[in-house]
């Protein structure tokens, strides 16, 4: 069972990547294309070259329009989909200043009561994201320059905060069982300590 989930955070890190890695070459030819008509407007192509600048100019060149509107929905999608990687392989931030003391049996306990809280947080943010998809298809809210309904991007932010979810069930799942039996189902990882 272990090895399905690992598996299916992977594939979601590989989507949030991919689409990330998309969202920086969009960044890129929008700042590129910004720069170019701020070229072709300027005083070097007022005079002689006038025609060529209004020649690049009719093929479109310069910011990609509604590119924020893409950046913003690529980007919630993405955080939601490199949580569950981050959380199952316990890359999460720990500070253990007030747990490093304790004994062993405290910290599986504390490491518990964690899980479980982080899995009611990711399950509520999910049901939360359902009910505003829901509520942007109702109103058919839409982007203002690129006019694509706001529900996408909660379809999109809704998918990687259901796997999420489902993982950080799974990973409360586990520690629960963990706590009762005393045997260890999931080593805890370093993760990243500060």
């Amino acid at each position: 069972m272990h090895r399905f989930f690992t598996g299916l955070s992977r594939l979601m890190a590989i989507l949030g990547g991919s689409v990330l890695t998309l969202l920086i070459l969009l960044i890129c030819v929008s700042i590129l294309g910004r720069s170019l008509n701020t070229i072709l407007h300027g005083p070097l192509f007022d005079g002689a070259l006038s025609g060529v600048a209004a020649w690049l100019l009719a093929l479109g060149i310069g910011p990609v329009n509604g590119d924020f509107e893409l950046v913003e929905a690529g980007i919630a999608f993405t955080i939601f989909a490199f949580m569950p990687l981050c959380h199952i392989t316990g890359g999460h931030a720990s500070v253990e200043i007030f747990t490093s003391w304790l004994p062993e049996k405290a910290n599986s306990l504390w490491g518990m009561i964690i899980e479980i809280v982080f899995a009611l947080v990711m399950v509520t943010i999910a049901i939360k994201l359902k009910d505003g998809m829901y509520s942007q298809i109702r109103t058919g809210t839409t982007t203002f320059l690129l006019e694509f309904p706001i529900w996408w991007a909660y379809a999109l932010s809704l998918l990687g905060a259901s796997v999420a979810a489902v993982v950080a069930v799974y990973m409360a799942c586990a520690r629960v069982v963990e706590a009762l039996t005393g045997r260890v189902i999931i080593p805890i990882a370093e993760g990243a300590e500060h």
